[in-house]
C-alpha cells in the first residue's frame, strides 16, 4: 500500500510476477498508480506496507543490490542536455563503476545501435523528441542491467519515432534477455508489445494475464452506438436488455456500448429496437474484443475516462519482478 500526505492512495493491494526475458506490460490511465509501483521496484519511493523483490532481493532489506541490478527510464528526460551523448553515456557509466575499456566499447555499441552515432559528438538538447528518448534508453543499459524499467518511454513522440522505439524495446527482450518492464497508458502498444500485462485502475489490479488471452475472455463481438441526444440512459439500457442477446450494456452521454455474439446479425435487431423505442442514431460499429474492451469489463469505464481516480480502499502491495 501507498499513500500520500496521508490522504491521496496511490496503491491498494497489487500483486504480480514478471518472468525472465518477457516484457511485461503494466496498463492503466493517468493517476492509476503505475508509477508510484514502479518508484517502489526502483527503491525510489518506500511502501506504507507489503513487500517488492526485484531479481530475487528485496528492495526495501537490500536497496543498494537492486540498483546495481536495474536500469531505470522515466518519464522525464535523464540526459544532461549540454553535453554530448558520449559524454552522456560515459558518465552513466562511471556512476554504475563500468571498466574504462568496457565502457568505451558499451558506449559506442550502443550508439551505433540505436542510431546515434553520427551525432555523438553534439549536444544532447539540439537532438529530436525521439533521439533524446533514445538517449535515455541507453543510458538505462549502460552497465548491461539484468531488469529494465520503462516509464511511458514513448509518451510525446510522434508515429514514426513511437514505432522506431517498439522494435528496440522488442529487440531488446529477445536479443539481449533483458526483463523489461513497461508501464504505459497506450492500449496499443501494451497489446503489441507486452507477453504479459497487468491493469492498474484506483491502486488495485482489475485484470492480469497475456493480450490474447484477456481478449479471449471476451465472448463475442463489441459494437457501438452514437446517439443524436444523450441524457436517455435508462431507456436506452431497458430497450436492449428486452431484446435479448445484448450484454454488458454502458451508456455514457451519447456513447452506447455492448456485446453481442455476432455483431453483423445483431446490429439490425439493435437499430430497430432503439427506432422504435424513439431514440435516433447516427452510426454504429462493429469490433472484435480489445484490451479497450477489457478495460471496460474490469473497470465499468472507457479506459481514457480518469473522471473517477480518486483514493480507494486498503491491502497489501506484494511485487516480484525475478531477474534471473
Amino acid at each position: 500500500m501507498k499513500t500520500y500526505a496521508g490522504k491521496v492512495r496511490a496503491l491498494a493491494g497489487i500483486s504480480f510476477t514478471v518472468e525472465t526475458g518477457t516484457i511485461f506490460g503494466l496498463l492503466g490511465p493517468n493517476g492509476a498508480g503505475k508509477s508510484t509501483t514502479v518508484k517502489i521496484l526502483t527503491t525510489l519511493s518506500r511502501p506504507d506496507s507489503g513487500s517488492a523483490e526485484v531479481a530475487g532481493i528485496d528492495v526495501l532489506q537490500q536497496p543498494d543490490q537492486v540498483r546495481r541490478l536495474i536500469g531505470y527510464v522515466s518519464q522525464k528526460p535523464q540526459f544532461d542536455p549540454e553535453a554530448t551523448a558520449r559524454e552522456n553515456l560515459h558518465l552513466q557509466g562511471r556512476l554504475y563503476g563500468v571498466p574504462h575499456r568496457e565502457l568505451r566499447s558499451r558506449s559506442q555499441a550502443l550508439l551505433d545501435h540505436f542510431g546515434l552515432g553520427k551525432v555523438a559528438s553534439r549536444q544532447a538538447r539540439g537532438y529530436s523528441g525521439g533521439m533524446q528518448r533514445k538517449l535515455d534508453v541507453a543510458l538505462g543499459l549502460i552497465h548491461r542491467p539484468k531488469v529494465l524499467f520503462l516509464d511511458e518511454p514513448t509518451t510525446g513522440l510522434d508515429p514514426e519515432a513511437r514505432a522506431s522505439m517498439w522494435s528496440e524495446i522488442s529487440r531488446l527482450a529477445a536479443d539481449e534477455d533483458v526483463t523489461i518492464l513497461l508501464t504505459t497508458h497506450y492500449l496499443d502498444e501494451a497489446d503489441q508489445l507486452a507477453s504479459q500485462l497487468a491493469i492498474i485502475d484506483h491502486g488495485r489490479l482489475v485484470a492480469q494475464g497475456s493480450p490474447n488471452d484477456l481478449k479471449s475472455e471476451l465472448r463475442g463481438d463489441a459494437i457501438q452506438v452514437e446517439l443524436t441526444q444523450a441524457g436517455v440512459d435508462d431507456h436506452v439500457r431497458t430497450t436492449l436488455v428486452r431484446l435479448g442477446g445484448v450484454r454488458e450494456i454502458v451508456v455514457e452521454g451519447t456513447t452506447v456500448r455492448a456485446r453481442v455474439d455476432h455483431g453483423a446479425s445483431a446490429v439490425p435487431g439493435v437499430l430497430a429496437a432503439l427506432e422504435s423505442a424513439g431514440v435516433a442514431v447516427t452510426s454504429v460499429t462493429i469490433s472484435r474484443p480489445s484490451l479497450d474492451d477489457v478495460y471496460l469489463r474490469y473497470a465499468g469505464r472507457p479506459f481514457g475516462d480518469d473522471s473517477h481516480h480518486q483514493a480507494q480502499a486498503s491491502a497489501t502491495t506484494e511485487m516480484e519482478v525475478p531477474g534471473e
